[in-house]
């Protein structure tokens, strides 16, 4: 059974975007020991994204390649007038059925990359198995929390911490269900 994790930056006062969806300020975050924060491990562990369509959309506006062309890539949205494309499948109803039966099939890990409000309906549907964020040393101002909306409440055990000489921490939690 796959697990689901969410794997995101934040600031340090839980912001994950700008009110317009940028990362800018991630972008500018300094990185003296060229540390990946363990990006690329992360990223050989999964074979699946999911993210939501501000998200997606964001991700094409920075006029790059799409970033995870070998991986099984779904875009959660309410609307109807989307085609998929040579890397994502859209997914525009019934995203808790959805998502339970991606987690029942076999392969590696999947990697819900955002944004706050998918984050909080697969978190309040007691999906997200797995909660890893790098609080990055920056307070923003106005922007997207990594869970919008009201999510509810879920306790949280702490299975693994770590200091970057950059200021940033990285947190891993697992879920624990009530």
């Amino acid at each position: 059974m796959k697990k689901l994790k969410l794997y995101i930056a934040s600031s340090l006062n839980g912001k994950i975007a700008g009110k317009d969806g940028s990362v800018d300020w991630l972008e500018s975050m300094p990185t003296p020991d060229n540390s990946d924060y363990g990006y690329s491990e992360f990223y050989k562990s999964i074979d699946t994204t999911i993210q939501g369509y501000k998200t997606y959309k964001q991700v094409l506006d920075w006029g790059i390649d799409f970033p995870y062309p070998d991986k099984k890539n779904y875009v959660f949205t309410r609307k109807k007038d989307v085609v998929n494309t040579k890397y994502v499948e859209f997914v525009n109803e019934y995203h808790i059925e959805f998502t339970r039966n991606l987690k029942e099939q076999n392969g590696k890990d999947i990697w819900l990359i955002g944004g706050g409000q998918i984050n909080t309906l697969l978190l309040n549907a007691g999906l997200i198995d797995e909660i890893q964020v790098f609080i990055m040393p920056v307070i923003i101002p106005e922007g997207i929390e990594i869970f919008e909306l009201i999510p509810n409440e879920y306790y949280l055990k702490l299975i693994d911490s770590k200091k970057y000489s950059t200021g940033a921490i990285e947190l891993k939690y697992k879920l624990e269900m009530q």
